[in-house]
């Protein structure tokens, strides 16, 4: 959102924008923040220690509400499939606003998978007066669900237009630190889906893979603060030569980081889209993926979170140059930097 953001700042002929952060992860949202000079105008500040997506529904929807009776704005904007997006449309649907869905349209025509992302952006998309979808696929998707296609725009998601951003500023000392001429796989896997043994087999597949490849391969993974993430990771994988744990990065670094690495191995949504667009060959550990088009563009992988076939699909891109070179073809699939101005393009023009 912080390119949309900002962009509406420029435009302030055009747009008065009013920021409203619920920070879910606080330790995780003053960083990007501060790195794009965002200033909320409002602080939910619903943060408690291991909270269900539940609890963050109902925090949400009671704090919004007396700020959106307030502000009374023409539009409410919301970003992504978050359970804090799914109550945000609904608070602004009980406040008989106009809503705007960015990154509308991703399916797995899974429930379950990823949960509960793909309920919360399904409730989304039935609330939106006008959808923002990164690409065609996802437009489809809108219009298979009965959406009209003229209140559907496809501009690319703005977090790759904060990506080229990123890249344009040097790298951080932190990341350079982490580059010894050790080919550098970064891993990143926190969704609730995994949580338990699908996470324990993640782990055990990074350390078959570390002394497989000793001194061959460095594996870097910023631990998600999620408890039932950080406690089994950091168990399972301390003080495990060739591994380095980290806490969760500045997105600066993390983007850094993901743009210098070998293969990113991940269970996160955006980083596909990110890894995509660096031209880095992207496991994903998941059964199934809301951007196909990764895997269209030969760019990445579904490997589950078996781990015999996580071990199997690493060694793959050590061992096979030519399967290496096919997975590391930049792609745009995703937008070419300018989503945020086709965003606000699209507002300033919708009847």
């Amino acid at each position: 959102m912080a390119p949309v953001i900002q962009a509406m700042q420029r435009r302030s002929n055009s747009f008065d924008v009013k920021v409203c952060v619920t920070a879910q992860h606080r330790g995780m949202l003053d960083s990007p923040l501060e790195l794009f000079a965002i200033k909320p105008d409002y602080d939910l500040d619903i943060m408690a220690d291991d909270q269900s997506p539940s609890r963050v529904f109902a925090a949400v929807l009671e704090k919004l509400e007396p700020i959106l009776k307030n502000e009374q704005p023409g539009w409410l904007l919301i970003q992504g499939d978050t359970t804090t997006a799914a109550a945000a449309a609904l608070a602004g649907f009980h406040a008989g606003l106009r809503v705007a869905h960015i990154e509308a349209g991703l399916r797995t025509d899974n429930k379950w998978q990823p949960f509960p992302e793909e309920i919360n952006r399904r409730i989304v998309s039935l609330l939106a007066d006008l959808h923002f979808a990164p690409t065609e696929n996802a437009r489809q998707n809108l219009i298979d669900e009965g959406i009209a296609g003229d209140r559907i725009h496809v501009t690319g998601n703005p977090g790759i237009d904060a990506l080229k951003l990123m890249l344009q500023r040097p790298v951080p000392p932190e990341v350079s630190s982490l580059l010894d001429g050790v080919p550098v796989i970064l891993v990143t896997a926190h969704r609730r889906e995994n949580f338990g043994q699908p996470l324990a087999n993640i782990c055990r597949a990074l350390l078959e893979t570390v002394r497989r490849y000793r001194g061959h391969i460095k594996i870097v993974y910023p631990v998600h603060r999620n408890p039932q993430v950080d406690r089994p990771v950091r168990q399972l994988l301390g003080g495990a030569e060739g591994i380095v744990l980290l806490d969760p990065m500045d997105y600066l670094s993390l983007i850094h980081l993901a743009h210098k690495s070998f293969a990113i191995v991940t269970d996160s949504g955006g980083l596909q889209e990110e890894a995509a667009s660096l031209g880095k060959p992207v496991l994903v550990l998941r059964n199934v993926t809301e951007r196909p088009e990764v895997v269209t563009a030969g760019v990445a992988r579904v490997v589950g979170v078996e781990t015999e076939a996580i071990v199997a699909e690493i060694s793959r891109l050590q061992e096979d140059n030519e399967a290496y070179r096919s997975m590391s073809n930049a792609t745009d699939v995703y937008g070419d930097g300018k989503a945020s101005e086709r965003i606000l393009d699209a507002l300033i023009d919708f009847k």
